[in-house]
């Protein structure tokens, strides 16, 4: 009796992840390649540490953030590493998650004051988690193409 009972455990255990493997799967980013998105996972990953930190985000939102900074030191990840494809998908899809719901709820202006790497990068991290408008941040680096005179200074190639 007891072995029906770990059975019917197990085996919905099974069925649930098999639910969230098709909810990560329905919520992939298709525009961005896996490659394109592992790049970017570090300054992600800092970003995320920095919002958790940060006084001015809900306190829902940093328990959220907390949380995942925690499941990203892991090593244990909910798609085991030998499921091809989809186990290096987990942690992009999670912090894409995550970031929509920050964005949704605090506007972009956090991660973008937060964000740790390149101007490419967080356009990269606009792409993957589908928020244009994050990759939007006026900043020397990024110049607005309509104003001719907001190039940066760069050196000169003689030829």
């Amino acid at each position: 009796m007891t072995w029906i009972i770990a059975l019917a455990l197990i085996g919905s255990l099974i069925v649930l992840w098999l639910i969230l493997i098709v909810v990560l799967l329905a919520v992939k980013p298709e525009t961005t390649t896996l490659t394109d998105t592992l790049w970017i996972v570090p300054d992600a990953a800092r970003l995320i540490d920095r919002l958790a930190r940060d006084k001015t985000v809900q306190r829902g939102l940093r328990a959220r953030l907390s949380l995942l900074v925690l499941y990203l030191a892991l090593p244990i990840d909910l798609i085991p590493d030998f499921i091809p494809v989809l186990s290096y998908a987990d942690d992009p899809t999670l912090i894409a998650l995550t970031l929509r719901s920050v964005v949704k709820r605090e506007g972009v202006e956090p991660i973008q004051r937060h964000w740790p790497g390149t101007p490419e990068g967080l356009h990269a991290l606009a792409r993957l988690c589908r928020l244009p408008e994050l990759g939007t941040k006026d900043s020397p680096s990024s110049p607005d193409s309509d104003d001719p005179d907001s190039t940066p200074d760069l050196p000169r190639d003689p030829l």
